[in-house]
């Protein structure tokens, strides 16, 4: 049976059909790739991450870690289901953490400070790491301050990283392959990245500022959500437009697919919005979720 738990800045984190689970900002969550565990930031000055065990009970609290830096606003957790990373957007410090068989946090963190910044005099006076990957047996880390695509080992030894064009602002981004796609929340673009190749088109083709959020490959198309324009963008692989359509809401800050349904996050609106994915193009299903201040959708088999 599938779960949709939302998280955001409201009261807690929302699972739809069951319960509230209080907890401050948890405006991102990631679920273990094996265990019925689900993690949370809170998004704090000093911030946190929090396991929870997911159970008909709904959600208990596992195990609770400083996410060792300033307002942590994305988590991931390795395939493996040994290694968790965190983003702390407000210093741009990244954190890895060790996970046990229960899928709590073990040992010390490796914590991955950073410097830098970009030619953005509000936005990127200095690093602000906004989403972590694991791919290919490294550690990457968008930093919109400093226009790069962090790279470490997982024992925390820092490489070379991916520069991007000054002023992109690096948000999120997903790999296929050796392919790199990249959202720019500063210049309102996606990046497509193939060894030295670039290719660059703007996520939105609605008039006005954009500020693209969440990126996501799926069914060999490429989807972006455009804050501004409010809406979602799908594009092929090359970048090439198939459809733009609205979101349903105010500032969609996050989707999740799964299957033939995608989820948006609309934040300034209060709602999650169900779409159908026709022929890869999303379709309003006329439902939506009431939720304060929606920040992340996960959808989980547990």
């Amino acid at each position: 049976m599938k779960h949709l738990y939302i998280g955001g800045y409201g009261p807690g984190i929302v699972t739809v059909g069951g319960d509230l689970t209080r907890v401050a900002a948890p405006s991102f969550l990631a679920a273990h790739p094996t265990l019925p565990v689900l993690y949370a930031v809170g998004e704090l000055e000093r911030g946190w991450l929090t396991a929870y065990t997911m159970g008909e009970e709904g959600l208990r609290p596992l195990d609770e870690r400083p996410s060792e830096g300033d307002s942590p606003c994305h988590v991931a957790v390795d395939p493996t289901g040994t290694l968790l990373a965190a983003a702390n957007y407000g210093d741009g410090t990244a954190v890895l953490y060790h996970l046990d068989s229960r899928g709590a946090f073990e040992g010390e963190p490796i914590v991955l400070r950073h410097e830098g910044s970009g030619p953005d005099p509000d936005r990127q006076a200095g690093p602000h790491a906004h989403e972590t990957v694991f791919h290919d047996g490294l550690l990457h880390v968008s930093d919109l301050g400093t226009d790069e695509i962090r790279r470490y080992r997982l024992d925390g030894t820092p490489l070379e990283p991916i520069t991007m064009e000054p002023g992109t602002g690096p948000r999120h981004f997903a790999f296929a392959g050796s392919r790199l796609y990249v959202a720019g929340e500063l210049a309102g673009t996606v990046t497509l990245l193939e060894g030295e190749r670039r290719t660059v088109v703007p996520a939105s083709g609605r008039q006005g500022e954009n500020a693209p959020s969440h990126l996501e490959l799926s069914g060999g198309y490429v989807y972006v959500a455009n804050r501004g324009p409010d809406t979602v963008t799908v594009l092929r692989d090359d970048l090439s437009v198939v459809a733009e359509v609205a979101s349903g809401g105010d500032w969609p800050r996050h989707f999740a697919i799964d299957g033939d349904r995608m989820y948006v996050a609309n934040q300034r609106s209060g709602a999650v919005n169900v779409f159908t994915l026709k022929d890869g193009v999303p379709e309003p299903a006329g439902q939506a979720y009431e939720v304060e201040s929606p920040a992340c959708v996960l959808v989980t088999g547990r």
